[in-house]
């Protein structure tokens, strides 16, 4: 099932079953097997009633993980696994189709050993840009076993307080590719419906800020303390 659509309709129209609970996650995140007809795949489910209060995110991180996804649809990276907004066995959540991933690989052995990915990563540094990523560690950059480099774990984005938390800095001051520059300027003029309506006024004007920033810039940013990285880092 290739197409986006058909896993759309799958995630958010098949019946869930909760096969387990994965390990070393703050927030509930249950491994699901969907089921539509003929068709089952596995995914993420992250319910609401299982996030951890923070001081600094409103409640709903789940609707952040599914706005993620949407914002990188928009942009024609799909560096984001397939991800909806359902009800499931406990309630309203995310569900996001499970990749399957190299678990030896993460972003610094991406970095290190694979020279021609390069462009994926930075293309991920772009995008966490936009979407104010506060907790890009390595484990979050998966090699999947198609080839290509994902992003998983974004409930923590779209603060309307910019504040980048990342490990992906070796880009550092280079100069931003004009093929990202294209993807991005169509958002200046539109944030699209289906990333607007899971964020709050605030955080999507600060979103235009931090799209302007990228176009008037046209740089990668450079850390500016040891706070702009995640910990642990993997």
């Amino acid at each position: 099932m290739p197409d986006t659509e058909q896993w759309r309709s799958l995630l958010s129209l098949g019946e869930m079953e909760v096969i387990g609970r994965m390990p070393n996650s703050s927030n509930a995140t249950l491994l699901v097997r969907v089921t539509h007809g003929d068709t089952e795949t596995r995914a993420i489910y992250k319910p609401g009633k299982g996030e951890r209060p923070l001081w600094d995110f409103p409640p709903g991180l789940y609707r952040r993980e599914v706005a993620a996804y949407e914002l990188s649809r928009a942009l024609g990276w799909n560096q984001v696994p397939c991800t909806v907004l359902r009800d499931g066995p406990y309630d309203e959540g995310s569900v996001q189709l499970f990749v399957e991933f190299d678990p030896q690989q993460h972003y610094f052995t991406i970095h290190e050993e694979r020279e021609n990915l390069h462009d994926e990563l930075r293309r991920m540094a772009v995008f966490d840009i936009i979407a104010n990523n506060t907790d890009r560690k390595g484990g979050h950059v998966l090699l999947g076993t198609d080839g290509c480099v994902w992003g998983i774990d974004h409930g923590v984005c779209f603060s309307d307080d910019f504040k980048l938390r990342t490990v992906i800095w070796e880009f550092a001051d280079e100069e931003i590719s004009a093929d990202l520059i294209a993807a991005v300027e169509p958002l200046a003029e539109r944030i699209p419906a289906e990333v607007a309506e899971l964020l709050t006024d605030s955080e999507i004007d600060a979103m235009y800020e931090r799209i302007e920033w990228v176009l008037q810039n046209r740089v990668f940013p450079s850390p500016g303390s040891r706070y702009e990285y995640p910990w642990p880092i993997l």
